[in-house]
């Protein structure tokens, strides 16, 4: 008797995860500043962006943050959970330009996240750097935990096995750190690092 993968391939440290190009518009910009309650006028108001010394609006960090949360858990696919997202701030993000995100799968390992605190072989957590460029040079580096869930089917059976949780289960915890450093050391240095728990 053997058992494949159901959902998706299983990670292995180094997989590199394809990249993904985001049209940065005035609409992405001031939708997402909008929807993460940042009402700050830089986000939203060319003028006041100018008085302050900006060229131009720019992205939130609340933006950015689910930019790198969506890019990694499509990649996953729907049986992944994130479990914290870290991420540091590094050239603005105007209107106009491309965000292309990047990531490498740095470790995988089995879980406890059963809740029985036993390692479960059809829990991995996932370890993913993300690095996310502009035509002005790194935007956001980070780093990112996934809980994924690896369903098998039974070759003989066709039962489907693994962890019942499904997708869009568990809590998630943002916080900011830039612990990706060490996975893009040529990134650019001047970087500002904001966010915080929920």
């Amino acid at each position: 008797m053997t058992s494949a993968p159901v959902d998706a391939p299983v990670p292995r440290e180094g997989d590199e995860l394809p990249p993904l190009a985001v049209p940065v518009t005035r609409t992405l910009i001031v939708a997402g500043a909008i929807a993460s309650r940042d009402f700050q006028d830089v986000h939203h108001d060319a003028e006041a962006a100018r008085d302050k010394g900006s060229p131009d609006i720019f992205m939130n960090i609340l933006t950015t943050n689910g930019l790198v949360g969506r890019y990694v858990t499509e990649w996953a696919g729907p049986y992944a959970r994130l479990r914290r997202v870290a991420i540091r701030l590094g050239a603005p993000n105007y209107p106009g330009d491309t965000l292309t995100l990047t990531g490498r799968v740095t470790s995988v390992t089995a879980s406890g996240g059963t809740g029985t605190g036993a390692p479960d072989a059809s829990i991995l957590e996932a370890g993913i750097a993300v690095l996310g460029r502009n035509s002005l040079g790194a935007h956001v580096t980070g780093a990112v935990t996934l809980l994924l869930t690896i369903r098998t089917r039974d070759s003989e059976s066709g039962a489907v096995q693994g962890a019942d949780q499904g997708p869009g289960q568990g809590a998630v915890q943002v916080g900011v750190q830039g612990p990706a450093r060490e996975a893009f050391p040529d990134a650019d240095q001047d970087t500002v690092q904001k966010g915080a728990d929920i």
